[in-house]
């Protein structure tokens, strides 16, 4: 930079050259940065006069003599940059200690620093309001600002600036206690590559002397000096930064929390076998001993007469809707409720009635003594001999819930569980729910304070497990799996779709043999199978056109009647099921 360069950049020249021209000079004007930022425009730094001195160790001792203006006030304070952000996870840090200030002529003397996020504030002050000129003394040891460079190492430190008012000269020294090999300087804020006023080695190289003339409040002079390998043994510090990459770090600690979470759900897995393991073996042991026509002579007998209903929660843990549907086409089979299909070209859309059939309910179980008067129960609470399947839509649903509750009573009251499944499975999901909820609160306080968050973190994931797994924690009983395994023989016969023809199983015994069987073929999802059997065993017995237990509309035959069911089923599962709209 040339000389000529270098006189034009100080503020002395500019005020000069203002003044000549007779030209406004923005921070001469009432909006500068110092009055707006509270001070008053006469307040200022004279001069600032740094010596540093680098020693053995890597600790830079900083002798500070500041000329100060005073204008009313106490004291004063600057900023010093004391970290910065080198990479995600980690930052560099300048450490100041041993600060002190003394005052050779009734300046303030009592420092103070404060830190913050990437700056250190100093502040001195004294027991008076000040007016005039003082002098302040402030010396602090400097580690960090040393760093090895391959073949040398360099000194670099924004040693004056920080201030909230104007400086009019900064002189800096730098004593290297060796051959200093080269010295450069920058002014303006941290960063900044616009060159010092001046800069240069005494005549015995061994001290860096940089000057500034006029700096702007908030503004730096960084000066650098670099030094022979060794001099000082000085190095860089850093500090790991608490981020959200290193809060969720792996370490002593979240690697234990994580190995006991591989503990946790190792014994999960355990537990589920000690709770249904023994339905594996007890189910495995005899399903074939349930694997035979469910035929006694010319009468139909389900495996230890269970009904479709309670075959259907036996088998996955959960009264299902289809459950409940099989258990409406059940009791129609079984003579208390006539279905009659409407006739669709007449009424424009498909439909079908459900009528009741005078008959005893003494062999009812209460779920199905529920779901029947549900279903036959108008809305203000007076019977009815029928009802619109269409009806049911959106006013069944509180109903259902009551039937399916009492499906799961029914599965304790036979013995097949010890505790209601369904209460099982909840108390299980709850239970994971809040360690989940837990760990969720636990991850974010430990975010936010330590590196260890990776440990909640296994917490949420023990608390999802926890509630998944609790949808396989309901376990039945021996005699349960007994029952659960002579249903499976019986599936097994069902999808074979055979019935050993015989004399004492003649067509029309075949159709209310084959209706018997269609609600645990809706349970197994086999209908189709089974309602083509019954359209082939009507058209071999003559005059058969309608069940006794479904009637369809006029020229409906049985070679309907698989579609009828399908849409049957369909319709039914989506009237009971479906809740009121708004």
């Amino acid at each position: 930079m040339s000389a000529l360069a270098r006189l034009f950049r100080t503020r002395p020249v500019l005020l000069a050259v203002s003044a000549a021209l007779s030209l406004p000079l923005a921070t001469a004007s009432p909006a500068s940065p110092a009055s707006a930022a509270g001070f008053r425009a006469s307040e200022r730094v004279l001069k600032d006069e740094v010596v540093i001195t680098a020693v053995k160790g890597g600790t830079a001792k900083v002798k500070e003599t500041i000329v100060y203006r005073f204008d009313g006030r106490d004291g004063f304070q600057r900023t010093y940059p004391t970290r910065t952000h080198e990479s995600l996870t980690e930052d560099r840090v300048y450490k100041l200690d041993d600060l002190r200030a003394s005052s050779p002529d009734g300046g303030p003397a009592k420092v103070t620093a404060t830190s913050g996020d990437t700056t250190t504030t100093i502040k001195v002050s004294g027991g008076q309001k000040l007016t005039g000129d003082r002098t302040v003394v402030l010396e602090y040891d400097l580690r960090g600002a040393i760093t090895p460079m391959g073949a040398a190492e360099e000194l670099r430190w924004p040693v004056v600036g920080g201030w909230k008012v104007p400086l009019d000269e900064a002189k800096v020294t730098v004593d290297g206690g060796a051959v200093i090999r080269n010295v450069n300087c920058f002014t303006g804020p941290i960063g900044s590559t616009i060159g010092c006023t001046q800069y240069y080695t005494n005549h015995t190289k061994t001290q860096g002397v940089y000057a500034q003339q006029g700096m702007l409040p908030g503004e730096y002079l960084t000066v650098v000096a670099g030094l022979p390998a060794g001099t000082t043994g000085g190095k860089a510090l850093y500090e790991r930064r608490h981020t959200v990459a290193t809060a969720f770090s792996v370490n002593a600690v979240t690697g234990a929390a994580l190995a006991g979470l591989l503990v946790l759900l190792v014994g999960g897995v355990a537990v589920l076998y000690l709770l249904r393991g023994r339905d594996a073996r007890v189910v495995g042991k005899r399903a074939a001993e349930g694997d035979h026509a469910p035929l006694a002579g010319a009468e139909f007998e389900p495996p230890d007469g269970v009904r479709p209903g309670q075959i259907g929660t036996l088998i996955d843990e959960q009264a299902d809707v289809i459950d409940v549907t099989a258990t409406i086409v059940d009791l129609a089979v079984r003579g208390y409720l006539l279905i009659e299909e409407d006739d669709r070209a007449r009424t424009g859309r498909l439909d079908w009635t459900l009528r009741r059939l005078d008959r005893p309910q003494a062999d009812l179980l209460p779920y199905e003594r529920i779901l029947l008067d549900a279903l036959l129960t108008a809305p203000d609470g007076s019977g009815r001999d029928a009802v619109k399947l269409s009806e049911l839509g959106g006013t069944f649903a509180t109903k259902l819930a009551q039937v399916r509750s009492a499906m799961y009573d029914d599965v304790v009251k036979q013995g097949w569980f010890a505790r209601r499944p369904d209460t099982v499975r909840s108390r299980w999901t709850v239970a994971g729910i809040l360690v989940t909820l837990l760990g969720i609160a636990g991850t974010v306080a430990l975010a936010f304070t330590t590196e260890w968050a990776l440990a909640g973190l296994a917490l949420i994931i023990a608390g999802a497990a926890l509630a998944y797994g609790g949808q396989y924690m309901p376990a039945k009983t021996a005699r349960g799996a007994t029952v659960l395994a002579h249903t499976i023989g019986f599936r097994a016969f069902l999808e074979r779709g055979v019935i050993p023809e015989g004399e004492g199983t003649a067509s029309r015994q075949r159709i209310a043999l084959f209706s018997r069987l269609l609600p645990y073929a809706v349970v197994f999802d086999a209908v189709p199978k089974w309602a083509e059997t019954v359209k082939d065993a009507g058209e071999r017995a003559e005059g058969a056109d309608n069940l006794y237990w479904y009637e369809g509309p006029a020229e409906w035959d049985l070679s309907k009647f698989a579609e009828s069911m399908r849409t049957f089923l369909l319709a039914t599962s989506g009237s009971i099921s479906q809740s009121r709209g708004l």
